[in-house]
């Protein structure tokens, strides 16, 4: 008996030591030999991957009244957000008394019941009732437990500021890509990106953090003043009432970096209902997509070239007769007058055509049209706004007649867009350089904040050189067109231009009664904080004295107001400069 128990012992030893070497060798065989295949097939049933695409970037101003628009420091204003918005549609198959459905549900959308009861007739198990609900009123639906009723959440672009620089700004299309302005140009750093977002489920979620992957897109930060903005269209508004102007464009920059601090458009367009503007026409910023004949605008820049070459100087005479001819055609000054024998400072207070004739003459083609190119009139301004345009003017380009370089002297038979001239009289502003015109101030992706610095070019005139057209132009403003531009305690400096429009056919010009009256001006003279750009389309009035500029002069005292601006000298006295 005892050997046999002895055997059955050793049998069970030898049968659990067995079992002990498989388990161990399944063991090895597991964590060792396949550690790597089963922690990934671990991994993938604690971890999942979902398409997502992040929010689209959003759009703000500020007010720049602390720094007298340096760069950005006051109040915060939305331009362009997402909003949450709901589709409420329905399944007709699924509504018993659709009378009563219609009636409950046609009171909180504001939709009537027979538009409804129509929608239902559908034999489609799916239609949609209506678009753009808003959170609150999706709440009151879900109340209402109506059968056969759903709701899809979307994402909507909403403009806060509607009409506000609509052009500046653009918008969002149906097919989720923007269009003009700020929203095309910038639409790639805009949209929020696509990509997998890594989630972690089980109870390895409790203990580990979900990676994150910021897909949001960028938000910009204008350089957009909201007050000027909102004060330079007004004034437009009140000018359409005033003048009936079939349409009108400010500017206002700081002269010294190219930020813009308004850029302003009559007519505008709701953003929101995009959709509903018949004429596309609207959507285009006539500040940078559209060229004009600048008129009497354009001779600063001509007196800039020869003052600059040392042909002429502020007190250099010529005696005008009234007109020049060039062979069969003749050139006049405005209502014909007659000056006699006048100074180049004269021939801008008066804005004599002939003057500018007489100055054009003191240079060659070539040095005419180099000045021109520094000025930055042959090419974009490099602004920051999508579908920027500008002329190369080949007629002058191409050997011109003696006649078109003539009219180019004082701004007819030239084409730029009002942006071009604005940076144009930066630079005699400044003291003689070229700048960037920009409008976006920083971006800020994630964490990450980019600040956008100006861009100043060397020299293009001499320091001297601007000064002295700062001096004639400080001069039209005091003894020009009665002046009506003078803002007491305070130099300023400016320049009217009416000038003719163009038929379409490229063949002579429109009426006399429709004319383009523009006024730029800048200051305080010597100490340039501003620059304001005037452009004024078929006016019911005359000349510019009688339009542009009075509404240059109230946006200017209203800018030197909402900055506080110390004045040049006391207004109980008889300033001399």
């Amino acid at each position: 008996m005892k050997k046999n128990s002895n055997w059955r012992a050793y049998v069970v030893l030898i049968f659990i030591l067995i079992l002990w070497a498989a388990i161990i060798s399944r063991l090895f065989f597991l964590q060792v030999l396949k550690h790597k295949f089963y922690q990934a097939q671990a991994l993938g049933q604690q971890i999942t991957f979902n398409s997502e695409s992040g929010p689209r970037g959003r759009i703000f101003c500020e007010n720049s009244q602390q720094t007298k628009g340096q760069n950005l420091s006051g109040e915060i204003k939305s331009l362009a957000i997402n909003k949450t918005s709901w589709t409420i549609s329905a399944n007709p198959k699924k509504i018993t008394d659709k009378l009563f459905f219609a009636e409950s549900l046609g009171k909180l959308i504001g939709l009537a019941k027979e538009k409804i009861i129509e929608s239902l007739a559908s034999q489609n198990s799916y239609i949609v009732i209506k678009k753009g609900i808003t959170p609150e009123e999706l709440d009151k639906i879900k109340r209402l437990g109506l059968d056969g009723i759903s709701w899809q959440e979307n994402s909507q672009r909403f403009y806060p500021q509607e009409g506000m620089a609509s052009q500046v700004i653009g918008f969002l299309g149906g097919e989720g890509l923007g269009q003009y302005g700020i929203e095309g140009h910038y639409d790639d750093i805009l949209k929020g990106k696509t990509g997998m977002q890594q989630e972690k489920i089980g109870i390895d979620s409790i203990f580990s953090k979900n990676s994150e992957i910021s897909l949001d897109g960028s938000d910009l930060y204008l350089t957009i003043d909201y007050n000027i903005q909102f004060q330079a269209e007004n004034l437009l508004k009140k000018t359409k009432e005033k003048l009936d102007i079939s349409s009108g464009q400010i500017i206002v920059m700081r002269p010294d970096t190219g930020r813009i601090l308004a850029l302003a458009n009559y007519p505008s367009f709701n953003p929101n209902q995009y959709s509903q503007e018949s004429d596309l026409e609207i959507f285009q910023n006539t500040i940078t997509q559209k060229l004009f004949e600048p008129g009497s605008i354009m001779k600063p820049f001509t007196m800039a070239a020869a003052l600059n070459e040392g042909k002429i100087t502020p007190d250099t005479t010529y005696v005008d007769t009234g007109f020049v001819k060039f062979g069969s055609k003749t050139i006049h000054n405005f209502a014909n007058e007659v000056y006699g024998t006048k100074t180049m400072t004269e021939v801008l207070e008066n804005s004599i055509n002939t003057g500018a004739v007489f100055a054009s003459q003191q240079i060659s083609h070539k040095t005419f049209l180099d000045y021109m190119d520094k000025f930055g009139f042959g090419g974009k301004t490099g602004i920051d706004l999508q579908g920027e345009v500008y002329s190369s003017n080949s007629t002058l380009r191409n050997n011109g007649p003696e006649m078109n370089f003539a009219t180019a002297s004082f701004g007819q038979g030239i084409e730029l867009t009002p942006l071009q001239i604005a940076r144009g009289f930066c630079a005699i502003a400044n003291g003689g350089r070229l700048v960037r015109p920009y409008i976006v101030e920083k971006i800020i992706s994630g964490g990450d904040e980019q600040k956008i610095n100006p861009e100043i070019s060397s020299p293009i005139i001499s320091q001297q050189t601007a000064s002295q057209l700062t001096s004639m132009l400080v001069n039209v403003v005091d003894k020009g067109f009665n002046g009506v531009a003078k803002i007491p305690g305070y130099y300023m400096a400016g320049k009217t231009g009416t000038a003719q429009i163009p038929l379409k056919n490229g063949r002579g010009y429109e009426s006399d009664d429709k004319t383009i009256q523009s006024f730029v001006g800048f200051g305080p003279a010597y100490n340039p904080q501003f620059l304001i750009m005037v452009k004024l389309d078929s006016p019911k009035v005359s000349k510019s004295s009688l339009s542009a500029v009075p509404v240059f002069k109230e946006l200017a005292q209203y800018i030197i107001n909402y900055w506080q601006i110390p004045p040049d000298y006391d207004v109980t006295t008889n300033p001399v400069k």
